[in-house]
């Protein structure tokens, strides 16, 4: 018996075209699978297939079968599927039932009628496995978005289902703890036998531990083959795949490891390279002094200075929960410090993790126009500007709420930026996008600071950290452990970006792409 089986299923939302498209593919037991595609390719629609969302919470119209375990999904609900399938949607913070991150991972095992001595057992081990066990006391409300989510995830694992079903599972983690998770995710696979289902845009950790991978692109599922195969030409490709794309190694490489064999004897090795991110700083826009944050009894923000000059972008980096959001929120003059002052004449823009909660207007153009009629203006270039400078002028006239994660994340950036602050505070603008999305995103930043602004982006994103940071600043517990530019920072750094430990100096696939050109000129 296949764990999944989806029998030529096409579905549309309600008032909608349709999200998926015959798709006929089984996955195997104990498989993990990874589910690939740009945002809105329908990635999202076809794991909440998996245990009866889709249709039953969706409305819509729905065709075909979808078998999980043995059951059908027309004729069971998700809750009678909860034993077998366990769900992890984009939006840890919807999932949460009691207000206390113990007693919700509990919830689930108790509406199962789990005894009460292993469900004690079993979420024990669960906030042992994900790391969270100090925060079993705590509200889902006051943490930060990657311990939500590693919370949402812990509930999930709890009930020990045959298969888990995960989007995103990472996309708010620091590098840290998308490892764990993603390891106590491949435990389960390996000692228990639990089949996975992942959608992921940070493949370089979920590639390697899938055993097939399926390609979404505009509602149709191509037939499941190996990671190497259907990533060796997807654009939103692991950065070592790029790089090995681009070099011609044949296999492309999946891992830093696999990309290391390979260049052992590549010439570009100990090349020098001019820095285009440098850390020319022009007027100071904000400035914070010795600035402590306390959130309750907590303190969040500890003797923190900081200054934000014109033409930069500033990449904040720290485990969750180190004092990102708050920090920007501070700079913003969003939350009250109880020591220090926030200076400067910049005005300040934030956007936050969570786009829903800025987005209410029923069209994508009126969101953003939105932004102006309430600083009492009317600017219809601005906002035509900010659409096409984001790749969001095609959805202009869908509702946002019926996007995908990645899209709204650009809604809410462009709803923001059009205001026209100088200095644009970004809280994990790269949740749920894919590749065109975060270059898009990449060099609407670059062009706000070249014009005389400047960004500060909170992210676990290393990557993009490499692409378009000119300074790095990595918090812990609250306090600026260091800063300093770009390339020296993540270069000293446990998770610094792919390229950089195949190819030093390289940050990133462009910059061996400008290299290689150089060498190439008569």
């Amino acid at each position: 018996m296949s764990a999944f089986e989806f029998r030529q299923v096409s579905f549309a939302y309600p008032d909608a075209d349709l999200a998926l498209r015959e798709v006929d593919f089984e996955v195997a037991p104990g498989e993990i699978l990874l589910v690939v595609g740009s945002s809105g390719s329908g990635k999202s629609t076809l794991l909440r297939c998996a245990n009866g969302l889709v249709p039953h919470s969706s409305g819509g119209r729905f065709s075909g079968d979808v078998i999980a375990f043995g059951r059908s999904t027309r004729s069971h609900h998700p809750r009678e599927l909860a034993d077998v399938v366990g769900f992890v949607g984009q939006d840890p913070e919807a999932q949460f039932v009691v207000d206390q991150v113990e007693h919700d991972v509990a919830f689930v095992l108790e509406n199962l009628g789990i005894p009460e001595q292993a469900m004690r057992r079993r979420v024990e081990e669960t906030l042992d496995a994900l790391g969270i066990a100090h925060l079993r006391d705590r509200s889902p409300s006051t943490l930060s978005g990657g311990e939500r989510q590693r919370a949402a995830i812990a509930g999930a694992l709890a009930a020990a289902p045959s298969a888990l079903v995960l989007d995103e599972p990472t996309s708010q983690l620091d590098p840290q703890g998308a490892d764990d998770v993603l390891a106590a995710v491949s435990r389960l696979n390996a000692d228990l036998g639990t089949t996975v289902v992942l959608a992921e845009h940070r493949l370089e950790r979920a590639a390697p531990l899938a055993d097939r991978a399926v390609l979404v692109d505009g509602g149709r599922v191509a037939s499941p083959a190996s990671p190497r195969a259907v990533l060796t030409g997807y654009a939103g490709a692991p950065s070592v795949t790029r790089l090995g794309r681009l070099l011609g190694w044949d296999p492309a490489p999946l891992t830093v490891r696999e990309a290391r064999d390979a260049a052992s004897k590549h010439p570009l090795i100990g090349a020098t390279i001019a820095d285009p991110l440098s850390d020319a700083r022009g007027d100071m826009l904000v400035r914070a002094t010795n600035l402590e944050v306390m959130l309750g009894a907590q303190r969040a923000l500890a003797n923190a200075t900081i200054d934000i000059g014109q033409g930069e972008v500033v990449a904040l980096l720290g485990r969750n929960g180190a004092g990102k959001t708050t920090l920007l929120r501070a700079l913003a003059r969003l939350v009250e410090p109880s020591r220090g002052r926030v200076d400067g004449s910049g005005t300040v823009a934030y956007v936050p993790q969570d786009p829903g909660s800025l987005l209410f207007a029923p069209t994508v153009r009126g969101e953003v126009a939105e932004t102006l009629r309430l600083l009492g203006r009317r600017d219809d270039d601005a906002v035509e500007a900010w659409l096409e400078r984001l790749g969001i002028a095609h959805l202009a006239e869908r509702h946002p709420r019926s996007l995908a994660g990645g899209e709204r994340q650009r809604i809410a950036v462009a709803a923001v930026a059009v205001g026209g602050a100088e200095v644009l505070m970004l809280d994990e603008p790269t949740r749920g996008m894919d590749a065109a999305s975060r270059n898009a995103l990449e060099h609407a930043v670059k062009a706000h600071a070249a014009a005389g602004g400047a960004v500060v982006l909170a992210t676990h994103d290393i990557e993009l950290a490499a692409q378009c940071a000119t300074r790095v600043i990595v918090l812990g517990d609250g306090e600026v452990i260091v800063e300093g530019p770009a390339r020296a920072v993540l270069a000293g750094s446990l998770y610094a970006p792919q390229v950089l430990r195949v190819l030093p100096p390289f940050l990133t696939v462009t910059d061996v792409e400008i290299a290689l050109a150089r060498t190439q000129q008569p």
